[in-house]
């Protein structure tokens, strides 16, 4: 295995949902230790959970290793459903687009939530992808309205924070509104974040946060991207900026919510297996937003320093970052926004030698496509042009995917079973 594939692989380990939760969560006798906090079982009468997203099935299989015949019921909407648990109900749902099955599993949910009282005890368990897989439309609004107005967002290069703004008030459930289907019950949330800065709000689009998001943000976000959304999801906009249908909570007393998981603990994973293979690792940010090809220009400016300066590191020297970039879809073509940034960074560093990056979601899906990402040197472009290929035709027509196919750059992993965002690696030597 190559040298950045055993340290990208090192980030993906640190973070996959069981072993997670076997660092965050114990049990002592009955006292149920959660990160620096301890909760006494003997003052609750059952015990549910509930669970969406693409790392909630691994932390729902351990939970329930855990606290075992202690849980009631519960429910956990999964993209895949790998396993069967024997307390826990699975349900495969929808992602990236809801479908009935995301409905269903939500309604499942507040059903167990509304025969629960103050004497229960709530445990959630909410990663990325939850928003999709865990839906149930507001008012009169339907679930094709719902779905086109997230495609809409995903087109227009919304990012998550502005998508799961319009998420969360045109939804049932989420902006914390699953909260106060709970109340008085008191709610555990333990969240794995793939949100830039770990916005507990942002993931899964909140469903047990109280929201400081308003109707009237949801109008400032339609018209910066002159979006046309189903006239349903207008009225029920409009109307919330009105005052006629209620805003998402902004307090929830009866919530504990815990990220036990981020895109930075990956980061110093892969710092600290960099090391070890004898790379001068540094991380410049787990905070990297913006157009997918911009942030290429910015880390290839980064690697073209470290190769001929030493700066902000001597060779052999790894780079580090990560979080979540976004891409503005011009083209007609397939690609995810690693893929699209990986393209770009070939192109920025054409020629140059001893410079290599990979770029990769740590969900193992890159947008709309079966890879993960791409690995990719100063060597890429030329090949390509060999080929008969032009880079920047495919760049510009967001066509990264079958760019990198037919160079043979393509990164593979298949579903990961977590997601903590992205991973950015480059190694100059």
């Amino acid at each position: 295995m190559s040298d950045i594939l055993e340290i990208f692989n090192s980030g993906l380990s640190a973070v996959l949902p069981a072993g997670l939760i076997r660092r965050r969560v114990g049990l002592k006798g009955n006292t149920l230790q959660v990160m620096d906090r301890d909760f006494n079982l003997s003052n609750y009468r059952d015990i549910y959970v509930i669970g969406a997203g693409k790392a909630s099935l691994g932390m729902a299989e351990e939970i329930e290793r855990i606290l075992g015949e202690r849980i009631k019921a519960g429910v956990c909407c999964v993209p895949v459903k790998y396993t069967e648990l024997e307390r826990i109900e699975v349900m495969e749902t929808s992602h990236p687009i809801p479908d009935e099955r995301s409905v269903k599993g939500t309604e499942k949910a507040i059903s167990i939530l509304r025969n629960t009282g103050k004497e229960d005890l709530i445990i959630c368990l909410f990663s990325g992808g939850g928003s999709s897989l865990f839906a149930l439309p507001a008012g009169d609004i339907t679930l094709e309205d719902k779905e086109k107005t997230i495609s809409l967002l995903l087109m227009s290069g919304a990012d998550i924070k502005e998508i799961n703004t319009i998420r969360k008030h045109i939804s049932g459930v989420k902006g914390g509104r699953l909260a106060t289907e709970a109340y008085p019950s008191t709610v555990i949330s333990l969240l794995i974040s793939d949100v830039v800065g770990d916005d507990i709000s942002i993931i899964a689009s909140g469903p047990t946060v109280s929201d400081d998001t308003t109707y009237r943000d949801c109008m400032n976000i339609i018209e910066k991207y002159n979006l046309m959304p189903p006239r349903r999801v207008l009225e029920h906009i409009r109307a919330g900026i009105k005052g006629d249908i209620a805003e998402t909570p902004k307090s929830l007393p009866n919530v504990v919510n815990f990220v036990i998981g981020n895109n930075l603990l990956a980061l110093e994973s892969v710092r600290e297996k960099a090391e070890g293979l004898r790379y001068n690792s540094i991380i410049l940010s787990s905070q990297l937003e913006g157009e997918a090809r911009d942030v290429a220009r910015l880390l290839s400016m980064v690697a073209k320093e470290v190769v001929q300066s030493g700066n902000p590191v001597d060779v052999p020297a790894c780079i580090i970052s990560g979080g979540e970039t976004t891409i503005r879809v011009v083209g007609s073509g397939k690609g995810g926004r690693n893929q699209e940034l990986a393209l770009a960074f070939a192109i920025y560093v054409d020629g140059v030698e001893g410079i290599e990056l990979l770029s990769a979601a740590t969900d193992g899906v890159d947008g709309p496509t079966d890879a993960c990402g791409a690995i990719v040197d100063g060597d890429v472009a030329g090949r390509a042009r060999a080929q008969g290929l032009s880079p920047q035709e495919y760049l510009q027509d967001n066509n990264s995917y079958h760019f990198h196919k037919k160079v043979g750059t393509i990164l593979y992993t298949g579903p990961t079973h977590t997601n903590v965002g992205d991973i950015e690696i480059i190694l100059c030597r």
